[in-house]
């Protein structure tokens, strides 16, 4: 399936404010706290599983986690998953089932405002499109491809949408078209270009961005982090300003590899997935808090 029109995409713009950095401080924020298996906040279900969680990211209106497992219960292979928030942690995930889920592989959700939910899957192309679909009191809406250009033949990873200064709609992407995984974006679902101050000749994916466009978290095997894939991260004082040189947020990384780092809607939650020692399956769901300033510790509260 195709967008005629833009479909879904117009319905609303701005989208969920995801990815912080550490080391590049932006303002108003402290350093991340040393991050935490997502299993020990108090009040939680069960978001980790020893089966491969991953891909997490935050509802923007609920903080409802969504992740991509291979848990069973799915529809096949790797499904989305949605975690509720209780207030102080989040319950056991559960499958929303079809239409978000198909039998291919499904992952790299984002939900964003306007009730939309962006996500990653191969049901139509093998290396995986990037599709959107509307939440709908009732469930979910028909999941729309996004247009050709954005998608191709190669693998899309990632999607991350936010509004610029001028009022556009930016989407931010991975993509294997040039060879390895490198970061794109595109304005307005225009034919997207790639961000030559965020890519190097190593893998640079998973791109997430703030809810002012102003912070960027990915993940990259770059020389300079601990090993693996590592979280690195950017801020730009404007959307129209160039990304400062990526730096490794030291707190969350470690010698297992990284991936999909994704902040809370008021930016004082990273979420990410690791495969460090200790987790419960090939990959478990970790969290790091920080501050504003001036308000003393982050208290987990929506």
């Amino acid at each position: 399936m195709k967008i005629s029109g833009f479909g879904i995409l117009g319905l609303a713009t701005g989208a969920m404010g995801i990815g912080w950095a550490t080391t590049a401080l932006p303002a108003n924020f402290s350093e991340w706290s040393t991050a935490i298996n997502a299993e020990d906040f108090s009040g939680n279900g069960a978001p980790n599983s020893p089966a491969g969680d991953g891909c997490p990211i935050l509802d923007p209106y609920t903080n409802d986690l969504y992740i991509a497992s291979t848990r069973p219960g799915g529809l096949g292979g790797l499904d989305i998953w949605i975690a509720p928030w209780n207030g102080s942690g989040w319950d056991e995930p559960y499958n929303p089932g079809a239409p978000v889920n198909s039998e291919a592989n499904d992952y790299c959700p984002t939900p964003a405002r306007g009730n939309r939910l962006f996500f990653v899957s191969r049901r139509e192309e093998p290396n995986g499109d990037i599709y959107v679909i509307k939440r709908l009191p009732t469930g979910f809406g028909t999941p729309e491809r996004l247009p050709d250009g954005i998608n191709s033949d190669a693998q899309e990873w990632s999607p991350s949408v936010f509004e610029d200064d001028d009022g556009n709609e930016v989407l931010y992407f991975s993509s294997t078209r040039s060879g390895g995984q490198d970061i794109y974006e595109s304005v307005n679902y225009g034919a997207p270009s790639a961000v030559p101050s965020l890519n190097t000749e190593y893998s640079d994916a998973r791109p997430n961005v703030s809810k002012d466009g102003r912070e960027i978290v990915f993940d990259t095997d770059r020389p300079g982090g601990l090993g693996g894939g590592d979280i690195w991260s950017s801020t730009r004082p404007s959307t129209n300003s160039p990304w400062t040189a990526p730096t490794p947020i030291a707190q969350v990384n470690s010698p297992a590899g990284e991936s999909r780092a994704a902040l809370s809607w008021d930016g004082t939650m990273l979420v990410f997935g690791s495969g460090r020692p200790g987790v419960d399956g090939p990959t478990d769901i970790f969290v790091a808090t920080r501050s504003k300033a001036n308000r003393g510790p982050k208290t987990i509260e929506f």
